[in-house]
């Protein structure tokens, strides 16, 4: 590969969306000679960069469909679903399921299923294998859950997002969540039954928060829970996310969160409010979701 560089003056990209070869893989024979490029669905902003029109309206088919590339160029919501039908059907599940030879096939598709209704929660291993022996899919092991949970990670369909405890300043072993990688993915593997708003944008909130580059953790304050704390070279921001804080016991549920943190560190509310106050009490602030997703330097500026 440093011959064809340096003999014709190139550039060498080489994409890990094979089931066959995958970006560890990759990094791994080549290390040391190149630099991973992770390559995401559209972000809101770049989806409504090429719908254009209403930004409500462009947002509500984003939330539905996602942001896979391919269906910008399909007007027909029919097509559009049958299009990411077919992906479920092949790269997600099958593509995975003939690569590492799994043979309890109903208890894979069982996780994944039980994984997409249950973005925003904490999950652990023992949990989902009890939920799932439960639901009768039998003959399944913390073990196995474990296993395959790191398939699904490393075959990019869903991110692990980790705890960490604030005060004690350690990250914690138990009780993780795990955010789908398109949101039209994990609608269409759940038949489009399940369209819960506050984690389906805590779900694209923390895509976005990856693509923009920042380390994401889930943050533990003594007894209440933060849903992002997001982290760059430079600023760390508590971030909560919910679809509103109008009524007043949501509110104090949300900046509750943010108690006791005197680190100076801006705390930040996202929400789909429309309110023109960005300025909470205790110097919290408050941001619309739309206008997060299409401002790169919102956390900055607000």
């Amino acid at each position: 590969m440093n011959d064809i560089k340096r003999d014709f003056n190139v550039d060498i990209y080489i994409t890990g969306s094979n089931s066959r070869l995958l970006s560890k893989e990759i990094n791994t024979i080549f290390r040391g000679q190149g630099v991973e490029i992770k390559v995401y669905p559209f972000s809101f902003s770049e989806y409504y960069d090429f719908v254009k029109g209403d930004k409500n309206n462009a947002f509500n088919d984003y939330i539905m469909y996602g942001g896979l590339p391919y269906l910008l160029q399909e007007d027909n919501k029919v097509n559009k679903v049958k299009y990411l039908e077919m992906i479920c059907n092949t790269v997600v599940t099958k593509d995975i399921i003939d690569r590492h030879n799994i043979r309890n096939v109903q208890a894979f598709n069982s996780l994944v299923d039980l994984l997409c209704s249950s973005i925003g929660s904490y999950v652990s291993s023992s949990k989902i294998a009890n939920t799932l022996k439960s639901n009768g899919v039998k003959e399944i092991t913390n073990e196995t859950i474990s296993i395959y949970l790191d398939y699904l990670c490393d075959a990019f369909l869903f991110y692990k997002v980790n705890r960490y405890d604030i005060k004690g300043k350690e990250y914690l072993k138990t009780l993780n969540k795990y955010y789908v990688s398109d949101i039209g993915i994990r609608n269409t593997k759940l038949n489009f039954r399940q369209i819960e708003m506050t984690h389906t944008i805590e779900n694209i909130v923390y895509l976005e928060l990856l693509k923009r580059g920042y380390i994401v953790d889930i943050g533990k304050n003594v007894n209440q829970e933060i849903d992002f704390i997001a982290k760059d070279f430079k600023d760390t921001y508590y971030i909560q996310v919910s679809f509103t804080i109008e009524d007043e016991e949501v509110k104090k549920r949300e900046l509750g969160a943010f108690k006791r943190l005197d680190d100076g560190y801006k705390k930040i509310v996202i929400t789909m409010d429309n309110s023109p106050f960005t300025i909470l009490e205790n110097g919290y602030k408050r941001i619309n979701l739309i206008d997060f997703l299409l401002n790169n330097n919102a956390l900055k500026e607000i």
